[in-house]
């Protein structure tokens, strides 16, 4: 093989098409833009959400609801995921290492997803008021 003769793959290249070069080429005159307006012209077109001076849905619609910016650093773990943990003393440290919550997470609540039957102290992690009374009931405790 040598560098002259090196050639891309059947059909992976094809030629640009050359529009407004006459009338034989299909695409001559307007050039596929149609006649008049603001899209027929070079360097014509509207912004993104632009209805022509009509007030645009994204303003005529109510603003509604909040997404808190620190979502990011809050995790929550369930029930069944905390007894496969398999640990008997469990922190946000353990869950962090265990790979079950982000590394951005600074505030773990455990939520009564699933059963846990195994006793399991709980240091630094809140959990909902189903989850902490199945806790209890398994012989767990929430410090």
């Amino acid at each position: 093989m040598e560098l002259n003769s090196i050639k891309p793959a059947a059909g992976a290249k094809h030629a640009k098409r050359r529009v407004g070069r006459g009338i034989g080429s299909g695409l001559g005159k307007t050039a596929g833009r149609g006649h008049k307006g603001q899209k027929s012209r070079s360097g014509g077109y509207h912004k993104v959400g632009f209805e022509g001076g009509q007030m645009p849905l994204q303003r005529r619609l109510p603003k509604r609801g909040f997404k808190s910016h620190l979502l990011k650093f809050n995790a929550e773990i369930s029930l069944s995921a905390l007894s496969s943990l398999g640990l008997a003393e469990v922190d946000v440290l353990a869950l962090k290492q265990a790979g079950l919550v982000s590394e951005l997470a600074k505030v773990v609540k455990v939520i009564k997803s699933g059963e846990i039957s195994t006793a399991v102290k709980l240091s630094g992690i809140t959990a909902t008021a189903g989850a902490k009374a199945a806790i209890e009931a398994a012989g767990g405790s929430l410090a």
